[in-house]
């Protein structure tokens, strides 16, 4: 039974949930909302699809990004970016 469950588990990671792509070992930027904020978490040790590009953490990896973005750490950057609002097809 242990065997059964490992082995679900060790497919589960290796492919895509979406495109059932390969799934490979990355360090990536993530552009993180926690409420009204957005924070950008760079050098995040990630599963990446090599297909479709779906990221997917550990939870502990997770945990420790909402505690960076709650925390009143300082940041290493800041950037300025355009906020647009859409209005309609073209």
């Amino acid at each position: 039974m242990i065997g059964r469950r490992a082995k679900k588990t060790e497919s589960l990671l290796g492919k895509c949930h979406f495109c059932k792509g390969e799934l490979a070992d990355e360090l990536v930027n993530v552009d993180f909302r926690w409420g009204r904020k957005l924070k950008v978490i760079r050098s995040v040790p990630a599963r990446v699809c090599r297909q479709c590009g779906e990221k997917y953490f550990h939870s502990a990896v997770y945990k420790s990004m909402e505690k960076l973005v709650t925390s009143r750490a300082k940041p290493s950057a800041r950037v300025m970016i355009d906020v647009v609002q859409f209005k309609k097809a073209v």
